[in-house]
């Protein structure tokens, strides 16, 4: 989910199109372990600072195809689970 200061640059028509172009570009596979890849990910994260530089926000160096696993683990690698616990292609939480 998009944080607030976010929200409406993700909502935004320029990102929709630069990241739907980018997700094909890619072929929708992801760039770290090659499944379906759903996620529009910014390598260099999204900040109130940087929001409105376009160099970071819509530069397909910066951006990266990630299915939602991959994605999870680059957000929420092992800070929020517990040993014997990850997270399933969905973003649920489930027992390994």
């Amino acid at each position: 989910m998009a944080k607030d200061y976010a929200a409406s640059f993700y909502n935004g028509t320029k990102w929709r199109k630069c990241s739907k172009g980018y997700m094909q570009s890619m072929n929708y596979i992801c760039e770290r372990c090659g499944d379906l890849a759903s996620i529009c990910h910014h390598k260099e994260y999204i900040t109130p600072q940087n929001i409105n530089d376009f160099n970071i926000t819509l530069n397909w160096t910066n951006l990266e195809a990630l299915c939602q696993t991959c994605h999870n683990q680059e957000h929420h690698s092992s800070e929020i689970c517990v040993t014997g616990l990850a997270f399933d292609s969905k973003g649920n939480l489930i027992q390994k």
